[in-house]
């Protein structure tokens, strides 16, 4: 994790991705940057992902932009934590 992401904000997108998508917490938090989310985790189907986004929006209190989702955005856990970083003004 980079020393730019706060710890707490890597808790709490491993909360809302176990909330989300009906994950135990600790499948959750054993998750790395490398872990791969979409096409890997039965649970993200392309039904969930609509679901992650509101949650993503509702949670951390920024808006997706349509040319922001792309197919690395879920690509890893790491991917999505520096994007949601990066939404929160760190990195």
């Amino acid at each position: 994790m980079s020393e730019t992401i706060p710890a707490s904000l890597d808790a709490d997108l491993r909360a809302l991705l176990a909330d989300v998508l009906g994950l135990t917490p600790a499948r959750a938090a054993g998750f790395t940057v490398q872990t791969p989310l979409f096409g890997a985790l039965p649970e993200l189907d392309s039904m969930a992902v609509a679901g992650l986004f509101t949650a993503l929006e509702d949670r951390f209190g920024f808006v997706l932009e349509e040319d922001e989702i792309d197919g690395d955005l879920l690509e890893t856990y790491g991917a999505l934590l520096a994007f949601v970083a990066r939404k929160q003004g760190h990195g």
